[in-house]
């Protein structure tokens, strides 16, 4: 197939498209810095249709990946380019998509699994999970990031597209061994004997080991019959207590220093991020690829955490020094 990134430079895109890239596929990334790589990469601005917008026609899939990092502060500025570079990419795409003649039989937009609701109870599934935003005490940060993916997904959903099946990838955190991963900065924490429960640690944590996201993301483009909103999430999401405790046990630490609240906020402003991204009960299940019939190879944190450790043992030599 060939199959069209924008937004493919990140982490989650570099995954897909060096995987997709090894099982023979044409891989184009749409990228605002275009560098070398072992497949073509093709400028764009991430705002409006141009010359990029023929990488689009007689494309088996796009894939679209494009938006700035929440990992930061939420301040205004902040913000708006969070909102923005999302909004702005995904009508971007769905414009370009409008104007081919030959449109991409799939479109994989991204979103997230944050949409859903903070809650200890019941697990969010596609058809009876409970979307965020009406938490009475909820702090405000945490009602930004929802209204984020809510008009994230509104945008594509604003398109008619009559040849095109759209499916909206509401994602939990992929783990994988790269450098500056979500995986990289935990596993930081726990081997600076700093990776103890966060917060009250009731929080569940939802996750997919990054083998089981690609292998997904491939179930979904061969199954037409996927698609709206499609959970990418491990089927055992678990407390954040136990989350840490399993990261802890498969590198071998016994003992992690946990965090208040009140120290997760401290040191969020020091480290220019938002307690949101660790506090916010994210319980998630994917119902609809299960239904479909697709099988996690990893569903497990322990055996997923195991095999993830293994693997980022692996890809560092001794003489190679340890990222912060």
């Amino acid at each position: 197939m060939k199959i069209v990134l924008p937004g493919g430079s990140g982490q989650v895109g570099t995954l897909l498209a060096r995987e997709m890239t090894s099982d023979g596929h044409e891989v184009v990334v749409l990228s605002r810095r275009p560098a070398p790589a072992p497949w073509r990469t093709v400028a764009w601005d991430g705002q409006t249709v141009g010359d990029w917008a023929g990488e689009l026609e007689g494309a088996d899939a796009v894939i679209n990946l494009a938006g700035r990092s929440v990992n930061c502060r939420y301040n205004a500025a902040n913000r708006r380019e969070i909102l923005d570079s999302r909004i702005d990419s995904t009508r971007a795409v769905g414009q370009a998509i409008e104007r081919c003649q030959s449109a991409p039989k799939t479109w994989l937009q991204a979103s997230t699994a944050t949409i859903y609701a903070h809650r200890y109870d019941a697990a969010n599934d596609e058809a009876t999970g409970v979307l965020g935003g009406e938490e009475p005490n909820a702090p405000d940060t945490w009602r930004f990031s929802i209204d984020v993916a809510s008009q994230w997904e509104r945008a594509a959903e604003s398109f008619n597209l009559p040849g095109t099946r759209l499916v909206l990838l509401r994602s939990a955190m992929t783990m994988s061994p790269d450098r500056g991963g979500v995986f990289d900065t935990m596993l930081g924490l726990v081997r600076k004997g700093l990776g103890g429960t966060n917060g009250d640690g009731r929080q569940y944590v939802s996750w997919v080991h990054d083998v089981d996201f690609v292998r997904a993301v491939d179930w979904i483009l061969e199954h037409d019959s996927l698609a709206g909103a499609v959970n990418v999430a491990s089927p055992h999401p678990l407390p954040n207590r136990e989350f840490m405790y399993g990261l802890r046990r498969a590198w071998g630490t016994g003992v992690g220093l946990p965090s208040t609240q009140w120290m997760l906020e401290v040191g969020a402003v020091f480290l220019r991020t938002e307690t949101e991204l660790v506090l916010k009960s994210r319980r998630v299940v994917p119902g609809q690829l299960l239904e479909s019939g697709f099988e996690f190879l990893l569903p497990d944190w322990p055996d997923a955490a195991a095999d993830l450790c293994r693997r980022w043992r692996a890809a560092r030599s001794p003489g190679d020094p340890a990222p912060p």
